[in-house]
């Protein structure tokens, strides 16, 4: 038997004496059992034994009685590689269902020993910021939010803008379920609403509505995040799973469809809007008057005033209300 010689398939289900007899037989085009267990230095029964399984696993062949011959190297290893890596992904698959199940167990257990386990009340500021931190690195499946102040952070600011932009962009490319519903004070801080669009255009599910009571943020359906009383630098609750849970998650399904989508599928049509008309119709369908329209758009209300006269007149509509009503007739919103 080599000594000292790197084993290098037992990753693949191959032991260490198989792979020896294995070796043996790529140096000889056909070799026999009594030759190839001479060189693995063992009797020729256990070498029968090894090339049982070698020739399970699509490494060698029997070509004569006693004579044997690998199959092509380059086809079998990798095809073995293949099929060790989906058995290995079907086993993690399985040790995260199994875990999943662990968990609710455990869960289970300390719900009927403490029902107030299933809710943890977090307070003070920085105690509050990291706990969301973690849970938004933690996201992996789902993440759905109802959108509205008080904000841990200056959200109207630029560099806000661009990391929740970033941060978004990347659970966008892992395949999360992004899902956001706001309100009209969640767009009230100047460029907040432009940041919102930005995140529509990457591709987060974004709706609104007039109001929401509340603000949560559902993570991956095994966590809520929702703020308390005084606004959430001072205190935050966490849900974990259970009917309170369930039921938060049916609340947003139901917000979700309530809500009117920040993007529609006509604005890739020939008469479709463009993205200020479009921002001036979600602003017009939400309520805003033109010194609200004129915050947002950063303008003055006189040109506010102007651009809301020319897209009533580009619908041919005569009140605010007609222009929303042919504005959806349009397939604009």
């Amino acid at each position: 038997m080599w000594q000292g010689r790197p084993v290098v398939l037992e990753a693949v289900g191959v032991s260490r004496f198989d792979e020896e007899v294995y070796r043996a037989v790529l140096t000889e085009p056909r070799s026999a059992v009594r030759d190839l267990a001479e060189s693995a230095g063992a009797g020729a029964a256990r070498t029968r034994q090894a090339l049982k399984r070698l020739t399970a696993l699509g490494l060698v062949r029997r070509v004569e009685r006693s004579l044997w011959e690998a199959v092509s190297p380059q086809s079998a290893l990798s095809a073995l590689v293949h099929r060790r890596r989906s058995e290995t992904e079907t086993a993690f698959a399985r040790l995260e269902t199994e875990f999943a199940h662990l968990h609710r167990l455990h869960r289970a257990g300390q719900l009927r020993s403490d029902p107030g386990a299933l809710v943890e009340v977090l307070t003070g500021r920085e105690e509050t910021m990291r706990r969301v931190d973690e849970l938004s690195r933690s996201v992996t499946t789902h993440l759905w939010t109802l959108d509205k102040p008080p904000y841990l952070e200056a959200v109207g600011e630029p560099h806000h803008g661009e990391m929740e932009t970033a941060t978004t962009r990347e659970w966008l490319e892992r395949g999360v379920d992004i899902r956001g519903v706001y309100c009209l004070e969640s767009i009230e801080p100047p460029g907040r609403l432009e940041t919102i669009l930005n995140l529509a255009a990457l591709g987060e599910q974004s709706r609104l509505l007039p109001h929401l009571p509340f603000k949560a943020r559902i993570v991956d359906r095994r966590i809520a995040v929702v703020p308390l009383a005084g606004g959430i630098q001072d205190s935050i609750m966490l849900v974990h799973p259970s009917g309170l849970l369930d039921g938060l998650m049916e609340l947003f399904e139901a917000y979700w469809e309530r809500a009117e989508p920040m993007f529609s599928d006509g604005l890739g049509a020939v008469e479709g809007p463009s993205e200020e008309e479009l921002v001036l119709v979600r602003l017009l369908h939400a309520g805003y008057k033109d010194q609200a329209i004129a915050r947002q758009l950063g303008v003055s209300v006189r040109t506010a005033t102007r651009r809301v006269a020319a897209l009533l007149k580009r619908l041919n509509a005569d009140t605010r209300f007609q222009a929303g009503v042919k504005a959806r007739e349009r397939g604009w919103v």
